[in-house]
This record gives C-alpha cells, sequence and structure tokens, in this order.
C-alpha cells in the first residue's frame, strides 16, 4: 500500500512539475457548453495545428496550459466542433480569461494583442457580409463592390501603419476578397509587408509569422520590380503556356495564337464567372473572326470546380487549368500579382504599353488592333 501510494505521490508531482512549466494560462467559461469539449488550435503560418482537447465541466469552465516562448507570440483559435468561437494572440505569461458560447460570440480579458484580434476579424467579417450582399442584391454589383473594397482597403491600411509593432497586421496583410484576389494586392503593397515587417523584426525577430510575411514581401517585391522592367521593355517576347484543357490534353499557347491573343488569367469565383458572361463572351463574339483569340489560365486548385465553370458557362475560347494555383510557374513569368490578370500578344510579343482591365478598355485596344 506505501509503495502505491508513492506511485500516486510520484505522478502527482510529475504532473505538477509539467503544469509550473506552462507559462501561459487561459481560463475559460462555455456558456450552455457543459460537458462538451473545446479543442485548442495553434495557427501554424497556413494552416491550424491541434494542440490538445479540453473538456467542458458541468458548470461551463475549462482551462488551458500552454507554453509559449519570450519574443515568439503564437495565434491561438478555440473551437467547438468545427465551429471557431475565440481568437487570440498570446504572449509568454498572459494569464487570459475568455467568455464565451456555441456560436462564437466571445469577450477576452488580460490580454490587449487578443482584443485587438478580436477587432480585426470583426472588421473582416463585416467586409465579406457586405460583399456577399451587395453581390445577391444588387443588379449592377461592379461599382458597389470596388467602392466597398476600397473603402475597407483604406481602412485597413490605416489600420497597418498605426499598428505596425502588432503582429495583428499579419493576417490583415495576408485577408483576401476571395480565394484568387488578396486585400492587399495593389503593386506597391510588397513594399509596404516588407516596411511592416522591418518594424516587427525589432521586436519579434525570431517569430514564424514574421518570417512568413518577409516571405511574402520578397515574393511581391520580386513581381513588382518584374512588372516594372516588363513595362520598360516596351514589346517582349512571350514566355510559352502548356497546360491541360477540359479534355485533359495539353494546349500550348503558341499553337492557338491569333492576330491579338489575350492571355487571361482567372478563377472560378462568382466575381469571374460574372466577369465572363457579362463582358468576355461578348466580346469574343465580336472580334473572334476578326483575328481574336482567348487563352483563358484558370488558377483553381479544384479543377473540378474550373471545367464545371467552362462547361456551364460555355466559354468559347481555349480554356487550360494549373491547379498549382499560386504556386504555378506562371504566376511568376507572367506577373500576377492579383486576379483576374489580362496581356495581349500582338506579333509574338507581349504588349505591355495595354492597359486593359475593363470590357471598354479591352474593346476599344482591340479596335485599335483588328
Amino acid at each position: 500500500m506505501k509503495s502505491y501510494s508513492k506511485a500516486l505521490m510520484a505522478v502527482a508531482l510529475t504532473a505538477a512539475v509539467v503544469s509550473c512549466g506552462k507559462n501561459t494560462r487561459l481560463t475559460g467559461r462555455l456558456h450552455e457548453g457543459a460537458g462538451e469539449q473545446v479543442i485548442v488550435k495553434l495557427l501554424d503560418v497556413n494552416r491550424f495545428q491541434v494542440l490538445d482537447t479540453v473538456t467542458v465541466d458541468d458548470k461551463g469552465n475549462f482551462s488551458y496550459a500552454l507554453d509559449i516562448e519570450a519574443g515568439k507570440p503564437e495565434f491561438i483559435y478555440l473551437f467547438h466542433g468545427e465551429r471557431q468561437i475565440a481568437s487570440l494572440l498570446l504572449q509568454k505569461g498572459d494569464k487570459v480569461q475568455v467568455e464565451t458560447d456555441t456560436l462564437g460570440a466571445y469577450s477576452v480579458e488580460g490580454s490587449e494583442e487578443s482584443n485587438k484580434l478580436q477587432k480585426v476579424e470583426n472588421a473582416y467579417q463585416a467586409f465579406q457580409r457586405d460583399m456577399l450582399r451587395i453581390l445577391s442584391q444588387e443588379s449592377q454589383p461592379d461599382q458597389a463592390l470596388s467602392r466597398r473594397y476600397v473603402a475597407y482597403y483604406r481602412d485597413r491600411l490605416a489600420y497597418v501603419m498605426g499598428n505596425s509593432h502588432s503582429l495583428t497586421v499579419v493576417p490583415v496583410l495576408f485577408q483576401q476578397v476571395n480565394p484568387s484576389f488578396a486585400v492587399f494586392s495593389q503593386p506597391t503593397d510588397g513594399l509596404l509587408m516588407k516596411n511592416v515587417c522591418d518594424s516587427l523584426k525589432t521586436i519579434y525577430p525570431a517569430s514564424r509569422y514574421v518570417k512568413a510575411l518577409e516571405k511574402e514581401a520578397e515574393r511581391r517585391i520580386s513581381l513588382m520590380e518584374l512588372n516594372n522592367r516588363l513595362q520598360k521593355a516596351g514589346e517582349v517576347g512571350y514566355i510559352d503556356v502548356n497546360l491541360p484543357g477540359i479534355d485533359g490534353k495539353d494546349v500550348k499557347l503558341s499553337n492557338v495564337l491569333g492576330k491579338v491573343t489575350m492571355v487571361y488569367f482567372w478563377a472560378s469565383t462568382a466575381e469571374q464567372k460574372m466577369f465572363n458572361l457579362s463582358s468576355l463572351v461578348p466580346l469574343y463574339e465580336e472580334f473572334h473572326k476578326k483575328g481574336f483569340e482567348i487563352y483563358a489560365v484558370s488558377l483553381d486548385s479544384d479543377k473540378g470546380a474550373w471545367a464545371a465553370a467552362v462547361r456551364n458557362q460555355q466559354l468559347p475560347w481555349v480554356n487550360v487549368c494549373d491547379t498549382r494555383g499560386v504556386q504555378s510557374p506562371y504566376v511568376m513569368s507572367y506577373g500576377i500579382g492579383s486576379l483576374p490578370m489580362v496581356w495581349f500578344i500582338v506579333d509574338g510579343s507581349i504588349d505591355t504599353e495595354a492597359k486593359t482591365r475593363t470590357a471598354d478598355e479591352i474593346r476599344s485596344y482591340l479596335r485599335k488592333k483588328l
């Protein structure tokens, strides 16, 4: 019996030592969640890593301790099933209290950075709801979408500039309007990311999130420099593209060139599918017989979604797909910073002077060239 008691004491002491090694602690209450479970996840740059599953007691209370290194704050997220119910940015030594419910209405005490993160996420969610509402309710949503996006971009730019020493700016700089279009997609945003990264490195030089931001800043700046070189070059030879079409067979860009060929990088989001039908199809029907061709490169990672969009919209031009998405080598070759993006090939060279985004601009350009 004595040996058994000693064994129990040894286990208890070991548990106490382990607990003492955890320098950061959060306690919480899950309303209407007695006896259920809270999943604790860490954001490992671009994916969630499950740390643990915590059982809620019969009064709705739960607690969790973790070890965070000095100078390396971590983004920690609480989930109830598949639903995210709290977002935290925790530093070494934080003692945080969370009040939440199963729908994700939560409050945080003990962490100023977590409070900032909550406001960041609330603003982003409001922006996404507005964009969806405009798409579903407006008969001609393009202008309203553009105005809302510009307003949000300016607001988030002000936030980033005013909080350049807070890690909460990192998720802001990676936010997306949709899977193929980043909020911070302006040509000079790479320089903004670099400046913010330099500020954050003075405080968090070893942070995984700062390192990820630095990598993205370098990628953006390389694209900007490439685009600048192309713009100064006047007309330059194009880089051939060879990708599978709807039937799975590769289609080379060089084999389908017309008098004027539009190389159109896109993805099957709602806005870009709308642009296909409202703008590109009429233009194709008007100018195809005169020598106009479209070589449309989808950067959808979901090939099925792309193929369904092509078939459902009966897109009449050359359609190919690169499921590598933003990792495609053609993204770098053609300086793709955001989608959709258009290049024109005329007489075997890219016309870098072509400033075309809207249907009217494309129509005006084609009338000059054909």
